[in-house]
């Protein structure tokens, strides 16, 4: 019997030393506000997104594709642009709330731009549309974030 309560205690012992329980937490990358981005490079990215919604409220994958990043071209399909036109409201006009750089996984930094809606006039705004870009204005990713 002494031996059955060792054996079941060595193998409690080992199984509970066992586990190893860690915790992983996904982060939204943090927008640095701090550094500025031109304004000149603002207007391009505006009009790049301008355009952008000009062709998601008209379903025109081509142009869409056109606007995109050719990073993210294989990912972004049909389902994808659908769920995306639903997430931004065509009625309204939009303007920058805040411009900045985001440090994406692949560890290189990008200029990103928050949107509110004009007639959005809480501060924080209720409802934003972080884009992030390229560079040269070619768009990498678009986030539209509503409150409940």
């Amino acid at each position: 019997m002494k031996k059955i309560f060792a054996a079941l205690g060595l193998f409690a012992i080992t199984f509970a030393s066992a586990q190893n329980v860690s915790k992983v937490e996904v982060q939204n990358p943090a927008m640095d506000v701090l550094a500025s981005i031109p304004k000149d490079k603002i207007e391009l990215y505006n009009q790049s997104f301008s355009k952008f919604v000009s062709a998601l409220k008209t379903a025109d994958k081509q142009a869409v594709g056109t606007l995109i990043s050719e990073k993210v071209k294989s990912l972004v399909d049909e389902n994808m642009i659908q769920r995306l036109s639903g997430g931004i409201s065509f009625d309204r006009k939009t303007e920058v709330y805040q411009s900045g750089y985001q440090k994406l996984p692949d560890n290189q930094t990008y200029p990103s731009v928050q949107y509110k809606y004009t007639d959005d006039k809480n501060d924080p705004p209720r409802d934003l549309i972080t884009v992030i870009f390229e560079n040269d204005g070619k768009i990498l990713g678009v986030k539209p974030d509503y409150s409940n």
